[in-house]
C-alpha cells in the first residue's frame, strides 16, 4: 500500500514538474504554425500577383481564395486574438500621403493571455500592395478562415483582401 501512495506521489510530482514545459511547447508550437500560415498567405498572394492583371473596376477584378487555419487541438495551445491588420506603416503613409511600404498588413495574434504578437504580410518581389477591405478582418482563433484576395488598380496594382462567410 506504501509502494502505491508513494508511486502515486512521485508521478504527481513528476507532472506538475513537466507542466509548465508543455505549456511553453504548446505556445511555440502554436506560434510557428501561425507563421507558417502567414507564409503560405504570402506565396498565395505572390502566384495570385504573377498569374493575374489588374483592373480599375472591382466588380470584374481578378479573384482568388486562401484559407487561414488556426491551430487547434491537443498540441495547440489557445489563441486569444486572431486578426488581420493594416500596419502602422499603412496608416502613416495614408496619413501623409507616402507610398506604402512591402509590409502594409499583418497577422496579429495572441497566445493564451500572453504579449500581442505581429507577422507581415510581405510579399516579396511582387510589385502590389497588400490591403484589407473594411479594416482589420477577425479570424477563427480555433479553425479556418476563407479570405477573398482581389487584384484591383488602385492607381497601383493592389491586391484587397476580405473575409468571406
Amino acid at each position: 500500500m506504501i509502494r502505491v501512495a508513494l508511486t502515486v506521489l512521485v508521478a504527481v510530482a513528476l507532472l506538475a514538474a513537466a507542466t509548465p514545459a508543455l505549456e511553453d511547447a504548446r505556445a511555440s508550437t502554436t506560434a510557428e504554425r501561425l507563421d507558417a500560415e502567414t507564409d503560405r498567405v504570402e506565396r498565395v498572394i505572390g502566384a495570385f500577383v504573377a498569374g493575374s492583371v489588374s483592373v480599375s473596376d472591382p466588380a470584374l477584378a481578378a479573384q482568388t481564395s486562401v484559407t487561414v487555419r488556426a491551430p487547434s487541438g491537443f498540441g495547440a495551445a489557445p489563441i486569444d486574438r486572431l486578426a488581420l491588420v493594416e500596419t502602422a506603416a499603412t496608416a502613416e503613409a495614408e496619413r501623409t500621403s507616402t507610398d506604402v511600404g512591402e509590409a502594409s498588413v499583418a497577422l496579429r495574434y495572441r497566445i493564451d493571455g500572453g504579449p500581442e504578437r505581429t507577422v507581415p504580410i510581405a510579399p516579396g518581389g511582387v510589385g502590389a500592395t497588400v490591403a484589407i477591405d473594411g479594416g482589420a478582418v477577425a479570424l477563427r482563433p480555433g479553425g479556418e478562415s476563407r479570405l477573398r484576395l482581389r487584384l484591383v488598380d488602385d492607381g497601383e496594382p493592389t491586391v484587397r483582401i476580405a473575409r468571406v462567410g
